[in-house]
């Protein structure tokens, strides 16, 4: 409590895009119009999924919490990313600044969780198909979506607990353009080495592990489907597992890539340019990727669309 005492920031400054002056405004109408696609495509998939009787499956049930913690994980970072790009105001409340990292933490950690489930969950479709209906029964799915938020909530917690019971009476500038967590923790006035250990272990554990279980998951689907006789068989399974493993490659590209390199290939320009690709970009693609290939999805919006159309008549 001591060390929490001390703690004498009121605001902090996110640096942000600062160093690209003529092209801030450039970048406003880029990140806008990706942050628009995001939230307009995940919040369709959300209500579709939610009213839409063809779609209450598993499937969609998972795919309708991932579209909920995609509109979270953006809305958390981008419309203060937005202001300070159309302002000169950089500032944000320390405490704002907290609330920030516990939020991106938590959505990006159950997002970890919830693709390794959906993994499973194809993995069940597709290799336990006449156990299928037993296994992952509406309560099944409903525990491990809870499991997945929970441990998002436990880890946001102990991460920023850890973080903010730390002494912060110097600088107030982050390197970067929302508070992320090893840019916060420079900030500190005390040595946080042991911190910095304790984040780079639960950030690859949290990354690593749900990552090699997806792995596993597809390695026995793929070896079951190379058995089946029949190649439009083969496809036609396949195809049904396309889309979840085209988002997996996305997020967990950019954030292996952003978090589990070696401390020498970091830089300032490369990490925002990441961070801005699994922020902005990876959520504006998902809605896309499940809807351009998704018969169900697709059939889903026509009788929507037909339904309010023949109401408004």
């Amino acid at each position: 409590m001591r060390e929490f005492n001390q703690t004498c920031l009121t605001e902090t400054i996110l640096l942000g895009f600062s160093d690209f002056q003529t092209s801030q405004k450039l970048l406003f109408g880029l990140v806008l119009i990706f942050y628009l696609v995001a939230l307009i495509g995940n919040s369709l998939i959300l209500i579709l999924t939610i009213t839409e009787p063809m779609l209450y499956t598993p499937m969609y049930f998972f795919l309708q919490n991932l579209s909920l913690l995609e509109i979270g994980y953006t809305s958390c970072i981008i419309p203060k990313t937005l202001t300070h790009l159309w302002s000169e105001t950089r500032t944000i409340s320390f405490a704002g600044c907290g609330t920030q990292m516990y939020f991106f933490v938590l959505f990006g950690i159950t997002e970890c969780c919830l693709l390794c489930v959906m993994a499973y969950d194809r993995y069940v479709a597709i290799c336990k198909l006449l156990q299928y209906p037993c296994i992952m029964t509406p309560r099944e799915c409903a525990q491990l979506a809870t499991i997945s938020w929970v441990i998002g909530i436990l880890v946001a917690f102990q991460q920023c607990f850890s973080i903010f019971i730390l002494p912060f009476c110097g600088p107030n500038r982050v390197s970067h353009f929302f508070c992320d967590i090893l840019p916060v923790l420079k900030l500190a006035t005390t040595n946080t080495i042991k911190n910095e250990m304790v984040v780079v272990t639960v950030t690859v554990f949290f990354i690593l592990v749900p990552f090699l279980l997806i792995i596993l998951s597809y390695s026995l689907i793929i070896s079951t489907i190379l058995m089946m006789p029949v190649a439009k068989n083969r496809h036609k399974t396949f195809s049904t597992c396309a889309s979840h493993l085209i988002v997996v490659s996305l997020f967990f590209g950019t954030t292996i890539f952003t978090y589990i390199r070696p401390k020498s290939a970091h830089s300032l320009g490369s990490d925002r340019v990441l961070s801005l690709l699994y922020t902005v970009v990876t959520p504006t693609c998902n809605p896309i990727i499940y809807t351009l290939r998704n018969k169900e999805i697709n059939m889903a919006f026509k009788k929507s669309m037909l339904q309010k159309t023949v109401f408004c008549r």
